[in-house]
């Protein structure tokens, strides 16, 4: 009896792990109102460098390249996908492939740590590209790139993708605000900045920012969110390093004659 049961168990234990490895393999995306939406299955890519450079205080690590991305069923949208991570790597030698961008990472570190033995450090690629909001006619995802090849610290930058899976194209904010809204947009985000960062409605941006001329200006980067117009300025772009990321969300309250009726309902 003892013999069955642990069969049994074994058996029971084979399906469960079967089944939760098929979920991690593929998913779908929730809309905001919590439909199915598009279905995709995540890729994961990892390429380790065959040099070890000399120990650093005791420490050895190994340059690696990972990258983590959704095969959708809609070709266009993969292709853009990709197309948006090879915008990051020289146009001389542009990459082919996912697996090219890690490979031509790590042969990149090869050749360099070859010519220059007495360096210690290693490099690092992590790409990660996921859906974070859809519904109907729209795709949102996140693409975050962080890498390291020398100097002071590695980068990290966050880029939100808008995507009209229906019509398969790129959507711009153009494409999701009514004509001739962008001004009032800008000067809502304005004020909605200004109360985050604590700041009064007549206090110069030259001190702390990099705004030019001290002028304000919404980031090419957003997308629809849950509670609204997410926008997101990355490190550098109107703050230090140290600093790293700053969000604006402009709710959607605030948003009726701005935003296009048919993004301005996904808050439902």
């Amino acid at each position: 009896m003892k013999n069955i049961s642990l069969k049994t168990t074994l058996f029971f234990l084979f399906i469960a792990l079967s089944f939760f490895a098929c979920r991690n393999e593929e998913k779908k995306g929730k809309d905001l109102t919590g439909t199915d939406t598009l279905t995709y299955k995540t890729e994961h890519i990892q390429v380790l460098s065959s040099y070890i450079p000399k120990p650093q205080d005791g420490i050895t690590d190994i340059t690696k390249a990972t990258i983590s991305y959704p095969v959708f069923q809609n070709k266009a949208l993969n292709d853009y996908l990709l197309k948006q991570v090879f915008s990051f790597f020289s146009q001389e030698e542009p990459p082919t492939s996912y697996q090219d961008v890690a490979n031509s990472f790590v042969k990149g570190y090869d050749e360099f740590a070859t010519e220059n033995k007495d360096y210690t450090h290693s490099w690092y690629l992590d790409i990660n590209i996921k859906p974070i909001s859809q519904f109907k006619d729209y795709i949102a995802l996140a693409y975050t790139h962080s890498d390291y090849t020398g100097g002071a610290h590695g980068s990290h930058n966050i880029i939100y993708i808008n995507f009209d899976p229906v019509q398969n194209k790129p959507l711009t904010l153009d494409n999701l605000i009514e004509n001739g809204s962008s001004i009032k947009l800008t000067a809502l985000g304005e004020q909605i900045f200004r109360k985050d960062e604590k700041l009064s409605a007549t206090e110069p941006l030259t001190e702390k920012y990099f705004f030019e001329n001290g002028k304000f200006i919404l980031p090419l980067n957003f997308y629809i969110g849950k509670n609204g117009l997410v926008f997101l300025y990355n490190a550098y772009e109107i703050k230090p390093y140290v600093d790293g990321t700053t969000e604006l969300v402009i709710p959607f309250d605030q948003l009726k004659g701005i935003l296009k009726p048919q993004y301005l309902t996904a808050k439902n």
